[in-house]
Order: structure tokens, then C-alpha cells, then sequence
């Protein structure tokens, strides 16, 4: 890893001076590392009412300004997974660098680019509006990259028990494939995870006939399960899919017969299935094998979708007349924390930069992309809010 760079050959932006700011803050789940208090510090400013939000070990910050509808939330995260070995990356990834028109850094993606972009939007946006209708609102947490319990998903808990609503929530993850803005994110498929635990009766590899290897009775199943066509998907997700992820057998010697296997698989899953309906047929699948096992489940997210309407009608024309070209709406990809928000009742869409090198060695950013995410979103709350 080389020293980075400090020569700055041009004046950045507010979005991208805010962007770098953040990037120096390391904070890798569950740490927030100074980040929030920034982003309240310049929502404040603006007239926002902060509410700091702290569950177990995770920060999580609601910032809201005005207090009728509709409320419009822009939803994002603080943290970034682990850089990797600091020798791989060409700068240092808390240390922000810009070259050749990219912003480098842990983070610069996935997703304080975003997070700079909406906060620099929300202050032209009132700039240009002070007594806009309506709320707008942050909902920014520390443990989206982690595992998403004191996180999004107790705000939106806490939020509900004092009935206070989300209209319109627009979360910042790197959404785009080839260009700023080509995707958008109305849905995501629901996550379930399962642990398989087959057994069996450990011996010696020699005598055979005095154990009985799990790994050998479970091959059949797992093979029919690797094969299952779950459903058709339809018009918004694509098929459900089951992947395994990991299998564990053995005391790590050659010559010994293991006493149980361990699979870690997961399924995601479109509308057209219930986490109820999918662990039925894996027990049947595995009980028509005769397997002695058991399965421990984890439903991370269950699938959701906004229909066409307001967000979205304002999302892709602000796209479109930003950037001068047309969007596409996607449910494909991963969890995330609009998965907490939608059951709400509230319009969810993903909007961000680039993912192409999202948890990445080098991770970075276009420097004119984050300027013109934060007009973008300066012009959805132009058309959602006056």
C-alpha cells in the first residue's frame, strides 16, 4: 500500500468533502465511530430534531424535520465491513483518496458516498424551500453490514410503538450496474438460512460396517434439494433459489468415519413462497431420505415489493431528467434494511451508486456520480414535497 495522495487539483463539492469525512471515520460493525454525530450535526443546522436511538452495542440515529405528512426518510448505514489486509489496497481505505476522478476509500460505495449525497441534498432542497409540506427524515444505524437486530429494525419498532409513520422511504445502497441510476430496487426476496445437522455413528474407515456415515446418507438428499425447482418466480422476482454454503464432517483424520454432518445452506425466495411453505417440503425432501437430523432455522427478511406510485413515479423521473436516461426496476441482489421499513405500509425504493466494487479491495466511487446522486435526490424531494 502506497502513501496516499493529498494534492487536490480541483475544489471538491460539499457532497464529496462530506463523503471523505466519513470515510476517515473507521467504523467497522457495530461502531459508528463519530459518524452520526457529523450527519446530526449538519441536520440540526437545518432545523431537525435528533433523536440518537442506542440498542446493545449499536448507534442508530432518527433525525426529523417537520412533524406532518408525508414523511419522506432517507434510510442508510454508518458501517463498513472489514477492509482485509491493508497491503492489497493501493491507498489506505480510511484515508480518502481521489484518482483519476474516483473517490477511494472503505465505505466509499457501500454506502457514505450515499450518505453524503442525501445530506448535501436535503440542505439545497430546503435552501430552495424552507417551508416545504410535509417531514423529512434520517434513519441511519451502525449494524446494517452486521447482524440487523439493534439496527433498522428496532427504530422502525420504536417508531411504531409512538405511531409514527413512514410514507416514503428511500434507502441509499449501491443500487446501479453500468451507470448512475440504470437500476432501482423496488423489492428485495426474502432470506432463510438453515442449519443441517445429519447423524450418523463415528468409526474407523477400515470397518465400515460398524459406523454409519452421515456424509454418505445425506449426499442423496442434499442432491435432490440442489435440484428442486421451487417456483416460477413471476413477474417481479425471479425463481427461488437454494444454495449451500458451507458443509462440515470429520475430526480432520483420514481414517475416521464422522459421527455427524453439519450444511449451512440458505434460500431466497420470491413472493410466490412463505418461510413456512419452504421448510415444509426440505423436511419432506429429507425425511423421505430417512435422514436422522434436525434443522435450525433463521429468517433474515421476508421478500416485499413497492408497486408502481408516487416514490417510484418520482424517483425515475428525477433519474431521467438528471441524467438523461430512463431506469429499470429490480428486486435482485441481497438483503437490506428496507426489508424492516416496507412492512410498515411505507413505499420503499433503493437508490445509490455503482456497486461494482461494493466490500472490495479499493473500493471506490465516482466523484461527479455522488454530485449528481445528490441533485437527484434534491429533485425527488422537489417533487414529493412542495
Amino acid at each position: 500500500m502506497r502513501a496516499a495522495s493529498t494534492t487536490a487539483t480541483h475544489r471538491l463539492s460539499a457532497t464529496v468533502e462530506l463523503a471523505r469525512d466519513l470515510i476517515r471515520r473507521p467504523s467497522l460493525t457495530p461502531e459508528d465511530a463519530g459518524c452520526q454525530p457529523l450527519i446530526a450535526e449538519r441536520l440540526a443546522a437545518l432545523g431537525f430534531a435528533i433523536e440518537p436511538m442506542r440498542f446493545g452495542q449499536v448507534d442508530n440515529l432518527w433525525a426529523r424535520r417537520g412533524d406532518e405528512g408525508p414523511l419522506l426518510c432517507f434510510a442508510g448505514h454508518t458501517d463498513v465491513v472489514p477492509p482485509g489486509p491493508l497491503a492489497d489496497w493501493t491507498s489506505d481505505p480510511f484515508a480518502p483518496e481521489i484518482r483519476d476522478g474516483l473517490l477511494y476509500g472503505r465505505g466509499a460505495c457501500d454506502m457514505k458516498g450515499s450518505l453524503a449525497a442525501m445530506v448535501t441534498a436535503t440542505e439545497r432542497f430546503i435552501a430552495d424551500h424552507p417551508a416545504h409540506r410535509g417531514s423529512i427524515a434520517f434513519l441511519i444505524t451502525s449494524d446494517e453490514e452486521g447482524p440487523s437486530i439493534d439496527g433498522t429494525r428496532r427504530v422502525v419498532e420504536a417508531l411504531a410503538a409512538r405511531d409514527e409513520r413512514i410514507d416514503y422511504a428511500l434507502v441509499g445502497e449501491p443500487s446501479s450496474h453500468r451507470r448512475l441510476g440504470d437500476i432501482i430496487k423496488n423489492g428485495r426476496r426474502g432470506s432463510l438460512g438453515g442449519r443441517l445437522r445429519v447423524r450418523g455413528k463415528q468409526g474407523h474407515v477400515a470397518y465400515p460396517q460398524l459406523a454409519d456415515n452421515p456424509a454418505h446418507r445425506a449426499m442423496p438428499a442434499l442432491a435432490d434439494l440442489c435440484a428442486e425447482r421451487w417456483d416460477e418466480g413471476n413477474q417481479h422476482f425471479p425463481p427461488t433459489s437454494f444454495q449451500i454454503s458451507n458443509i462440515h464432517a470429520g475430526t480432520g483424520a483420514d481414517n475416521v468415519i464422522p459421527g455427524e454432518l453439519e450444511v449451512l445452506f440458505n434460500l431466497r425466495f420470491s413472493t410466490e413462497q412463505t418461510p413456512e411453505t419452504l421448510q415444509q417440503r426440505i423436511q419432506a425432501i429429507l425425511e423421505r431420505h430417512g435422514l436422522d437430523h434436525r434443522i435450525d432455522w433463521r429468517v433474515s427478511g421476508h421478500p416485499f415489493l413497492t408497486p408502481a406510485g408516487a416514490l417510484i413515479d418520482a424517483t425515475q423521473a428525477a433519474i431521467l431528467a438528471v441524467t438523461g436516461a430512463p431506469s429499470q426496476l429490480s428486486t435482485v441482489g441481497g438483503t437490506s434494511d428496507g426489508r424492516f421499513i416496507a412492512p410498515t405500509g411505507a413505499q420503499v425504493v433503493e437508490l445509490g451508486p455503482i456497486n461494482a466494487t461494493i466490500h472490495q479491495v479499493d473500493e471506490c466511487v465516482g466523484v461527479e456520480e455522488l454530485d449528481q446522486l445528490s441533485i437527484i435526490h434534491t429533485d425527488i424531494l422537489r417533487r414529493l414535497l412542495t
